[in-house]
C-alpha cells in the first residue's frame, strides 16, 4: 500500500475481515441449506468475534470500524449485493460500540450490547417491510391478526404478541453470543494458543479482486439513478395508477438495460409469490374492512402499489450499489477524514483468503465453538505482526534538534528551499517568529504548501484560546496548523515538515492530535523540529525509536532534501 495505515484501522481491518470471512463462507452455506434464523447465527458469530478480540486489542472505536469493514467486504459475497445485510452488520457493530463506551468492557456492557445488536435483526426486518411496502403493510398485518382474533374468539389483543415473543427470543440469543464471546476472550488471555502460520492453500476468493462484469462507471448516471429513485416515490404517492405504473415500468426497463444485474432480485420466484400473496391479502382485507362495490378494486390497487414500491427499492438500491464502486467515489474518500477506509479495504482484500482458509465447517463450529473461535482469533495477532513487519521502511523520520533560538526553523526553511530546488513536493508547517525590534512577541504558523500565514501565539494577550508560557494561543492559528498537518497524508508529498514540536504537544495540546494521526499514515521523509530538551519525550510519546537525530550545528539541510 502506498500509504501507511494507522494501527487502529489495521486491527479493525483484521477483525472485520474475520467477521466477513464467516459471513461469506458460512453465510453461503446456511443460505443454500435454508437454515432457519441463519441471519441470527451469523450475527452471533460476528458478536463473538468482536467481544473476544477486545480481550487482546483494547482500542476505542475498534467495533464500529470493524463493522464498517465487514459490511463493505460483504460485497465480495457470491450472493447479490444488497444494502440490507451491510446496514445490519454496521448497526450491530455500532450498538456494541455504544454499549461498551457507556457501560465499559464488562459483563453488563457486553451483554446489553450483544442483546441490542441481535434484536436489531428483528427491527430491521420490520423496517424493511415498511420501507419496501410502505406504511400500508402495517395496516395489512394489524387487520389480518384482528381478523384471526375475531375468528378464533380470542379476547386479548394479539397484534403485538408475535413481535414481543420474537424480541425475547432474539435478546436471549444475543445474551448467549455474549457469554460465548467472553468465554473465548478469557481463554485467549489465560491460555494463548501457539501461533500457526496462516496458509492460503484454500483460497476461495482471489486477493484484491472482485468478480464482476466489466462496467463503465459514471457519476452522472449515479446522480440520475438517485433522481429516478426519488421520482418513483413521488409518483407512487401523488400520481394516478396509470401514470405511476407506466412510469415505474419505464424506469425499471432503463435500469435493466443499463445494469445487467438490476433485475436479479426480481427474477427470484419468492418475490413474485410474495407479490401475489400481498395483493390478494390486501384485497381480501379491504373487502372486509371497507365493504362496498369498489372495495375489491381498491384493495387490488393498494396491493399492487405496495409491490411496485418494493420493486423500485430492490432494483434501485442494487443500481446505486453498482455505481458506488466507481473509483471516483473511492478517491473522494481518500481526501476526507475516512482516507484510512480504502487502505483498510485493500488490506482486508489481501487478508480475506487467509482467514477464509481458517474457517472450519459448520459442524465443527457447532461441536466446539470456544476452541474454534480461540484458534481463529489467535491468527489475528499473527496477522497484525506480519502487517507491521511488512510496513517497515515506508517512512523515514528525522528529528531536527537544537537549543532554544538555535535556528531550527531557519534550518527547516532551508530544507524547504532545497527540496523545491530539487523538484521534491514538500508540505507541512513552519513556526515563524514575530519580532518587535529585538523582542519576540509571538509566532505565526505557515502552511508550506499554500504559503498562508496565520497568527498562532501572541505575548500581548489578544488571543484567548489557552496559554503556553508567556504566550496566549490563537484559535485560528491552531486550527490552521492542525488542518495543514492533517492534509499532508493525501497530498502526495515526499517530504513532510512539522516545525516546533514541544511542550504544548507533549501536554496533548497544539498539534498533538493531528501529529499522531499523521504519523500513523505517513510515508516518505518526515522532518520534525524539536528543542533538544524534549527529544527523548517526543520519541517516547510517538514511538519514534527509529528516528534519526539531526543536530543543526552539525548537519546540512541539503543532506536530507537530497
Amino acid at each position: 500500500m502506498g500509504s501507511r495505515l494507522s494501527e487502529k484501522w489495521i486491527k479493525a481491518s483484521i477483525a472485520g475481515t474475520i467477521w466477513a470471512a464467516s459471513e461469506i463462507v458460512l453465510g453461503s452455506f446456511l443460505h443454500n441449506l435454508r437454515v432457519p434464523f441463519s441471519g441470527n447465527i451469523l450475527t452471533a458469530i460476528g458478536l463473538v468475534i468482536l467481544i473476544s478480540i477486545s480481550y487482546i486489542w483494547t482500542e476505542k472505536g475498534l467495533y464500529w470500524r470493524a463493522g464498517l469493514i465487514c459490511a463493505l467486504m460483504k460485497t465480495l459475497s457470491p450472493s447479490a449485493v444488497i444494502f440490507g445485510p451491510m446496514i445490519a452488520i454496521f448497526t450491530e457493530a455500532v450498538f456494541m460500540e455504544l454499549s461498551v463506551r457507556l457501560l465499559g468492557k464488562t459483563i453488563i456492557g457486553f451483554a446489553i450490547g450483544s442483546m441490542l445488536a441481535m434484536s436489531w435483526n428483528l427491527f430491521q426486518k420490520i423496517l424493511n417491510y415498511i420501507i419496501f411496502y410502505g406504511s400500508s403493510i402495517i395496516d395489512v398485518y394489524s387487520d389480518l391478526l384482528k381478523f384471526a382474533q375475531k375468528q378464533l374468539n380470542i379476547g386479548t389483543d394479539i397484534v403485538w404478541m408475535p413481535v414481543l415473543v420474537l424480541l425475547v427470543l432474539y435478546a436471549l440469543f444475543g445474551l448467549l453470543a455474549a457469554v460465548t464471546g467472553m468465554r473465548v476472550g478469557r481463554k485467549l488471555t489465560r491460555h494463548p494458543l501457539a501461533e500457526e502460520p496462516l496458509s492460503s492453500e484454500r483460497n476461495i476468493i482471489r486477493s484484491g479482486s472482485r468478480q464482476v462484469d466489466e462496467f463503465s462507471y459514471s457519476v452522472a448516471w449515479l446522480a440520475t439513478d438517485v433522481v429516478l429513485l426519488a421520482g418513483s416515490f413521488i409518483l407512487l404517492n401523488k400520481a394516478p395508477i396509470v401514470v405511476w405504473s407506466l412510469s415505474i415500468a419505464v424506469i425499471i426497463i432503463i435500469w435493466a438495460i443499463k445494469y445487467k444485474r438490476a433485475l436479479r432480485q426480481l427474477s427470484k420466484p419468492g418475490f413474485w409469490i410474495l407479490f401475489v400473496l400481498i395483493t390478494l391479502i390486501t384485497a381480501f382485507l379491504f373487502t372486509r374492512a371497507q365493504p362496498g362495490e369498489n372495495s375489491l378494486l381498491k384493495g387490488l390497487i393498494t396491493g399492487i402499489q405496495m409491490n411496485f414500491r418494493a420493486a423500485v427499492i430492490i432494483v434501485g438500491f442494487s443500481v446505486l450499489g453498482t455505481e458506488l464502486y466507481n473509483p471516483s467515489v473511492r478517491n473522494f474518500f481518500l481526501k476526507t477524514s475516512f482516507k484510512n477506509l480504502p487502505l483498510a479495504l485493500e488490506l482486508s482484500a489481501e487478508s480475506l483468503p487467509l482467514f477464509i482458509a481458517g474457517i472450519p465447517d459448520f459442524k465443527t463450529l457447532i461441536k466446539d465453538p470456544v476452541s474454534i473461535f480461540s484458534r481463529v482469533i489467535s491468527h489475528a495477532s499473527r496477522r497484525l505482526a506480519e502487517i507491521k513487519e511488512n510496513a517497515k521502511g515506508d517512512r523515514k523520520v528525522f528529528i531536527v534538534t537544537g537549543s532554544i533560538r538555535g535556528g531550527k526553523t531557519t534550518f527547516a526553511k532551508s530544507l524547504v528551499d532545497q527540496a523545491k530546488m530539487n523538484g521534491i513536493k514538500v508540505c507541512g508547517i513552519l513556526s515563524e517568529r514575530v519580532m518587535d525590534g529585538l523582542q519576540t512577541v509571538g509566532y505565526d504558523v505557515v502552511d508550506i504548501d499554500s504559503g498562508k500565514r496565520t497568527e498562532f501565539l501572541r505575548e500581548n494577550g489578544t488571543c484567548n484560546f489557552g496559554r503556553i508560557g508567556r504566550f496566549t494561543i490563537c484559535r485560528e492559528g491552531l486550527l490552521a496548523g492542525r488542518s495543514a498537518i492533517a492534509s499532508i497524508a493525501g497530498s502526495g508529498a515526499l517530504l513532510s515538515i512539522v516545525d516546533e514540536v514541544g511542550m504544548l504537544e507533549l501536554q496533548d495540546g497544539g498539534w498533538a492530535g493531528s501529529l499522531g494521526g499523521f504519523l500513523d499514515v505517513a510515508s516518505g521523509c518526515v522532518v520534525m523540529t524539536v528543542r533538544d530538551v524534549f527529544v527523548g519525550d517526543v520519541r517516547i510519546k510517538w514511538h519514534l525509536g527509529d528516528a534519526e537525530i539531526v543536530n543543526i550545528s552539525e548537519s546540512d539541510p541539503a543532506a536530507i532534501a537530497g
